[in-house]
Formats: C-alpha cells, structure tokens, sequence
C-alpha cells in the first residue's frame, strides 16, 4: 500500500505530510489484544509502556497520571509538547483499554494508533499552541481516566481550547445500508458506512467547523458532521467516548469516530481483530487529523 502525501499550509509553510498505512499496521500489531483491566492486565500494562516509550521517542514529556479505582491505581498516559508561545492549548486523545473478551482492534487500538502516528508527526512541527497528547484508561468502564483528568483540568482552572477524541477509526463498509444512525438521523446522512464522523456539541460548534473543515481537504475522505445541543443527552449514543467529560466541563470537544456499532458489527466481539480494519482508510483519517490540528 503506498504512503498518503499531501502538502497543507501552515504559518506560511508548506508541511509535507506522509502517512504510511503499514507504520499505522506495526503500531496496531502491538496493541491489538485483550486490554481489560479485569482479564488482559499484562497486556493492558504491556500497552500503557508502548505507548509511554513512543511519546519519550518523539522527544515528548511523557507522564504518567495516576488515578484510583475500586482501590486499584490506574494511569493515563500524558506527552506533552508545549510551545514557545501558548496561543492555545489543544488535547488529542484516544482511550487503549478494551472490553473482556475482545482484542479491541477497531476499538480501540485504531484510535490509539492514529493517536501516536499524529503525535510522531507533530512533535516535529514548530506550533503556536500547547499539545497534550492523551491516552486514556478504563474508558470502557465509563470514561473513569478521562473524566478523573478533565475534572482535574477544571480545578486547576486550566485553559483547553480544544479536545478532540479519536474513538475507532479503522472500520469501512462501502455497502449500500451498511450505516445505521440513531432515530431520526438516517435521512440526513449517507447509507454507506465509507466516513469519518466528526461530532461536537453546541458549545464546540466554532471548532467542530474548523477542525472538520480541515479534515475535509484530505483527498478521498469524506467527512460527516453532527452538532448536538446541550451535552449530547437527547442523543446517548454520542456521549460514549472520552470527549464527554470534557463537554461536562464546559470545555469544547469533538469525537473523530467511524460512528462504532452504528457501522462496525465486530464492535465489543471477538471478531474486533486487525485484519477487520481499512488501513488506507485509516491513513487518510491520521492525515486528516494532522490537518485539523494544525488548521486550528
């Protein structure tokens, strides 16, 4: 398969981005595999020190952010990347545990994997704003990493612009009827499960239309977005992620997510394995990332 290249502008500069979807397949090989913290804990911890070691390669400050649950420590992984000037502070996340039973390729070592393609790419970027690059734990366990972290942000008083979740990323279906949507979305949206959605709510609309925007340059991408009010009640469906702790903050947040069991009918199976997974797909959708970063 052959590297996606692409040329953007940035502060005057032209960027010349190359993602290559066979980095993105080794990245996945390693990750792939139970990741419970109830029966995959060597894996899960196997994981955590992957990922700390590859944020420490790009030359990142990579820390660990402890946090308790049922009397048991658990992490989330931080690198950071901050700039000489901060004009803004922008968090790029994706969770790496998964649910008993399955290897998580799709859910979610896909977002896991974009996750640190785009932060190997960024680190080597001269930005205005600060980068957080997060992976968060126990998110299957309802975002128990994410909102420990997000509510430590908000007491600290913190300023994030922008928080943007990566929540499976990897899954394609080109069939006519393969994309399902929640009642009352279907007559909006494409019956083809071939996109990248992109979801914010009200308060995250400015950045919702910058970040997609961007995403949107990438060639062969198309790109679905959606805005709901308030912090997405009406629609459960779209607060199942790591940005929601965030919109419960009062932070703007979006999800990039191939929209999960909506499409995906490997979605908490053990079916949820590598060789299920669009990796040009995946290729553009990093790129794609990259782009909405550096847009903002």
């Amino acid at each position: 398969m052959l590297a996606f290249l692409s040329l953007i502008s940035y502060s005057q500069i032209e960027v010349d981005i190359r993602v290559d979807p066979q980095r993105l397949s080794r990245t996945l090989q390693l990750i792939v595999g139970e990741r419970s913290p109830f029966s995959g804990q060597r894996h899960l911890a196997a994981v955590e020190g992957f990922i700390e070691e590859e944020l420490k390669s790009y030359g990142l400050a990579a820390e660990s952010d402890y946090f308790s649950y049922r009397g048991k420590k658990f992490r989330n992984i931080i690198g950071r990347l901050t700039a000489q000037r901060e004009a803004m502070s922008i968090i790029l996340a994706a969770h790496f545990d998964s649910v008993q039973g399955t290897p998580g390729a799709d859910d979610n070592a896909s977002g896991v994997a974009v996750l640190l393609e785009a932060a190997r790419f960024l680190s080597q970027t001269r930005l205005r704003s600060q980068l957080l690059f997060c992976a968060f734990n126990l998110e299957e366990l309802n975002m128990i990493g994410s909102t420990y972290f997000a509510k430590k942000l908000k007491t600290a008083k913190t300023r994030i612009d922008a928080m943007i979740s990566l929540e499976m990323v990897g899954y394609t279906n080109s069939l006519p009827g393969s994309q399902k949507y929640p009642t009352g979305l279907s007559w909006l949206y494409p019956d083809r499960g071939n996109f990248i959605g992109v979801i914010g709510n009200w308060n995250s609309h400015s950045l919702l239309r910058r970040f997609a925007r961007q995403m949107g340059r990438v060639p062969g991408l198309p790109v679905e977005t959606l805005s709901v009010p308030g912090n997405g009640g009406l629609i459960p469906a779209v607060r199942l992620s790591d940005h929601a702790p965030f919109w419960d903050a009062g932070y703007p947040a979006l999800m990039v997510t191939d929209t999960s069991f909506f499409r995906n009918p490997h979605y908490h199976r053990s079916s949820d394995t590598l060789d299920t997974l669009d990796l040009d797909f995946m290729a553009k959708v990093c790129e794609g990332v990259i782009r909405g970063v550096l847009g903002l």
